[in-house]
């Protein structure tokens, strides 16, 4: 072969490996994307989590097609409950499902969070205030105030009902009672002789089981079962101090911010579907343990008598709107919601 087609070959032949590279660079890249890995740890314990969480972890999961990964923990199995947004802040966890009264958000609407006395009746009261009465915008300007927490969106859980080892079956059984609960609700409570007490969610069957605890007020009756608290408490009274539990999904902040649009869009429809999946599960939860359930007897507080609580209530609602003019605008809109619902009437309304 003569030099000269011999440097004509070994030119062709190294243009044509040159191309080979840029055509595969690309691939070559994706190929060593790294995984963005989150840990994520709800108020749940592991029986509750099954339901209220783990869905919509494993469905973003699967979605998320090696993208990003999710790692769930449950109660207190990373940060004790009361410490999570400190945590979350610091970057010792990257999101939270809670409410914000129990992880103590340093805002004042958290107040508002969990079992606030009497602000619903139903669990579709909860979206509805967030969504149409102007919650939602409150919230995010009240977590704009905040470094280093994205505060994600809120939904509806169950209702807030005793379960007890001894009846209640007037106003003034509930005196001295040691109930397990949250804390906005348990400073209402004591107002009737409550005593509220706080203990890391897997430590209460026992304090049921050993006389530490009388009761419950933290769920309505599915959770008592899914749980295993039917099996240590005797009585469940139908009387509720809220009819929806309001919780909340956060993020630390530069972990959200650092998310592709498509992530946060997939988290945000992965919350949609977890709230819609507990508003059937808990509405089917709370009738057919009531009815079919055997472990537990129910008992209810007189209407006329159990009048005297919702009348505190709003006497409590007033004082919390002292606290600051974002908490008045929160009071004044419950107020104007819980009027057009009474004026609306059956079903919104049967009192």
């Amino acid at each position: 072969m003569k030099r000269r087609d011999f440097l004509k070959k070994a030119s062709i032949g190294a243009t044509t490996a040159a191309a080979a590279t840029i055509i595969n660079a690309p691939f070559v890249h994706a190929s060593k994307k790294t995984t963005i890995k989150w840990r994520l740890q709800t108020y749940a314990g592991p029986a509750l989590a099954e339901h209220v969480i783990k869905p919509q972890i494993d469905a973003f999961n699967k979605a998320a097609n090696g993208e990003m990964v999710i790692e769930l923990y449950n109660s207190d199995q990373l940060v004790p409950t009361g410490e999570l947004f400190r945590a979350m802040q610091r970057g010792t966890i990257d999101a939270v499902q809670s409410d914000d009264d129990s992880i103590a958000a340093p805002v004042d609407v958290s107040v508002f969070a969990a079992y606030f006395p009497f602000a619903s009746r139903y669990s579709l009261d909860v979206p509805t205030l967030f969504n149409h009465y102007g919650l939602k915008e409150i919230w995010e300007e009240a977590y704009s105030e905040v470094k280093g927490v994205t505060w994600l969106g809120a939904g509806a859980w169950d209702p807030c009902n005793f379960c007890t080892r001894t009846p209640i079956r007037s106003v003034k059984d509930l005196k001295g009672k040691r109930i397990f609960t949250f804390p906005t609700g348990g400073r209402f409570l004591r107002r009737f002789g409550v005593v509220p007490v706080t203990l890391p969610w897997e430590d209460v069957e026992v304090a049921l089981q050993t006389g530490e605890l009388d009761g419950i007020a933290w769920s309505g009756i599915t959770e008592a079962y899914t749980v295993g608290w039917a099996n240590v408490t005797k009585y469940y009274l139908t009387n509720n101090i809220s009819g929806a539990w309001a919780g909340s999904y956060f993020a630390n902040s530069d972990k959200w911010n650092a998310l592709p649009e498509h992530l946060k869009t997939l988290f945000n429809l992965s919350m949609d579907s977890s709230n819609y999946y507990r508003q059937h599960w808990y509405w089917w939860g709370e009738a057919h343990y009531r009815t079919t359930g055997g472990k537990l007897e129910l008992t209810s507080i007189p209407e006329s008598e159990w009048q005297a609580v919702e009348d505190e209530a709003v006497k409590f609602w007033d004082e919390i709107a002292l606290r600051s003019p974002r908490n008045a605008k929160v009071v004044q809109i419950l107020k104007n919601y819980t009027a057009t619902m009474r004026k609306a009437g059956k079903p919104y309304r049967y009192s």
